[in-house]
This record gives C-alpha cells, sequence and structure tokens, in this order.
C-alpha cells in the first residue's frame, strides 16, 4: 500500500491579473521508502506541490491521503499529530533555521513541542541526531552564522529526524551547496533512509542529482505532472517533448562528445487563468490542433505515465 496518496491535487493564488494555478490537477502515489523526485524549471510548482502536502499551505481542491487515511482537511490537533509523520527539509540551510537558536536549541525545539520526554532524556536526544547527521559535539552551542552551509543543512536534517517521521519534503536541500558538500549530504540522506526506512519526496531542479538520489521521477510544467516513471527509464527513454528538452540540457564531461541540444522557442504560457489543453504546445515543435484539448495523464507502457497526446509519435 502507498504511504502518500495525492488525488488531483490543486492549490491557486488570487493576484491582481487573475488566478494564478501553481498546481493543477496532480496525482501520484508514493511507496514507503522510496525517494519521488520531481523536477521542473523555476516556477513550475514543485515547491508549492511539497508545501501543499503539507499543509504548510491549504489546497484549494483534490485530495491526500496519508497511511490510507484523508488528510485533505485536518484539525489543528490533527495537523499536531501529523507534524510527528511529516516533515520537511528547506532549500535555504540559513533563513530557514533561527539566528538566535543555538544548534542545541534548534534540534530540541521539536522535542519541546511535542512534550513527551524529560529535560535529561531531550539532551541526550539532541546529542544522538547530532552524531547521526554528522555535527561534532563541539558545535552544540555554535550559532548558524558561525557555521558552513554544509553544517546548516545538516542542522535543518537533524531537526527533521527529531520527531521519527515516515515522510520527508526535501525541497531543494543541496542547491545553495557547494558541490563537495552536496555529495556528503545526498549520501547522508540515503543512510538516514536506509536505516529509517525514511520516504522522500525530493524537489530539485538539478537532473544529476535527482537521478542519483530517486527512484521514480516526476516532470512538472506550469503547475501540472506531464511525465512519470522510473529514474532510469526516464534518463533511457523520455517521452514527453518537455522531458526530452531538459535531459538534452544535462551537460556531458566529455569535450569530444557533441550535446545534441533542443532549443525550446516560443512564448510560455501564462499559470494565470490558463486556456485548456497542454501548457507546453506554444514551446512545442510537435503541437497540433488536437494540443488544444485538455491533456490526461495516462500510462503509456506499464509504470511510465505521460500527458501527452501525441506521445506515440513522439516517441517513434
Amino acid at each position: 500500500m502507498a504511504l502518500l496518496e495525492v488525488q488531483n491535487l490543486k492549490k491557486y493564488f488570487k493576484t491582481p491579473r487573475g488566478i494564478l494555478h501553481a498546481v493543477d490537477d496532480v496525482t501520484f502515489s508514493l511507496e514507503e521508502g522510496k525517494t519521488l523526485g520531481v523536477v521542473g524549471e523555476s516556477g513550475c510548482g514543485k515547491s508549492t506541490l511539497g508545501r501543499t502536502i503539507l499543509h504548510l499551505l491549504d489546497s484549494t481542491g483534490g485530495k491526500i491521503f496519508f497511511k490510507g487515511e484523508d488528510i485533505t482537511v485536518v484539525s489543528r490537533n490533527k495537523l499536531g499529530e501529523l507534524r510527528e509523520d511529516m516533515q520537511i527539509i528547506f532549500q535555504d540551510p540559513f533563513s530557514s533555521l533561527n539566528p538566535r537558536f543555538s544548534v542545541s536549541q534548534t534540534i530540541r525545539e521539536p522535542l519541546e513541542l511535542r512534550g513527551r520526554l524529560s529535560k535529561a532524556e531531550m539532551e541526550e536526544e539532541v546529542d544522538r541526531l547530532m552524531e547521526v547527521v554528522g555535527l561534532a559535539p563541539r558545535l552544540r552551542n555554535s550559532y548558524p552564522h558561525e557555521l558552513d552551509g554544509g553544517r546548516r543543512q545538516r542542522i535543518g536534517i537533524a531537526r527533521a529526524l527529531a520527531l521519527k517521521p515516515k515522510f520527508i519534503v526535501c525541497d531543494e536541500p543541496v542547491s545553495a551547496l557547494d558541490v563537495s558538500i552536496q555529495a556528503q549530504i545526498l549520501n547522508l540522506m540515503l543512510d538516514l533512509q536506509e536505516k529509517n526506512g525514511l520516504t522522500y519526496m525530493f524537489v530539485t531542479h538539478d537532473l544529476s542529482v535527482v537521478k542519483y538520489i530517486s527512484d521514480e521521477i516526476a516532470v512538472m510544467y506550469l503547475g501540472q505532472m506531464v511525465e512519470k516513471c522510473e529514474s532510469d527509464r526516464l534518463f533511457e527513454r523520455p517521452i514527453h517533448p518537455y522531458t526530452q528538452a531538459l535531459l538534452s540540457a544535462i551537460p556531458i564531461p566529455d569535450i569530444h562528445a557533441q550535446n545534441k541540444r533542443i532549443l525550446l522557442k516560443g512564448e510560455i504560457t501564462s499559470p494565470i487563468n490558463p486556456k485548456p489543453g497542454c501548457r507546453f504546445a506554444a514551446r512545442c515543435a510537435y503541437a497540433t490542433e488536437k494540443c488544444r484539448e485538455p491533456q490526461e495523464l495516462r500510462e503509456w507502457e506499464p509504470g511510465h505515465f505521460v500527458a501527452c497526446c501525441r506521445a506515440e509519435e513522439v516517441s517513434a
């Protein structure tokens, strides 16, 4: 059984120009212990999707099921219970930490809010979490501005793990870090997933990172999910024209290799009051009149879903 199921989830925002469709009719499921990578251009709605699932933002429509229970609308008390099972690691490891809190205070805060441990037990748990994420004991009383980006992100990970959650939204957790530190954090997250049976939704725009850490990958474009399948399969045979363009932009570490880059032309469709039909059509070389009709995410082959009416022709 899936740990998380999202059905036709929507999140709209009112603007002076109309209704912005940040997340529009997104459906997927995620099995326990697996990682779903969510990729797309900036502004495609991937971070909003994660925050809406966690109730950091209220959904506009659709359903969210966690461990088989409908959590689309929950009470304040129920939301407090959900916070123990569902956590988030934020993108910016500096702005997501309270500058007035030391390392130990930041990690201890969730434990204090839960209120189930004595003071001595909380201190012991803080020490354990610091060891788990690779923070030296001498940093216990340090403050965020005294640490580098990698250590700050380790604090954020320790804080997210404090209540022993089952599901964690990782909102571009390594995008603000140096490449060498990125590798350390990704390996740490994979180790923690294996030891604790964690389930990740990994939001990123870095396709190299998402291939390394994900079991499945979902591609989003202007609030909609346009393709979803196993990680290796997506890189072997991308079907949606937008996915093909994304993968063609990955740098090849070989000066003699020719990168067949797909250059997109045309205007980006506005996410405010969008018309029915494929939102990528204005930039797609395969677009026809049929693309003006609503597109549904359908199973093109076993386990491979795509929202494109011309998938058979594009993939030929």
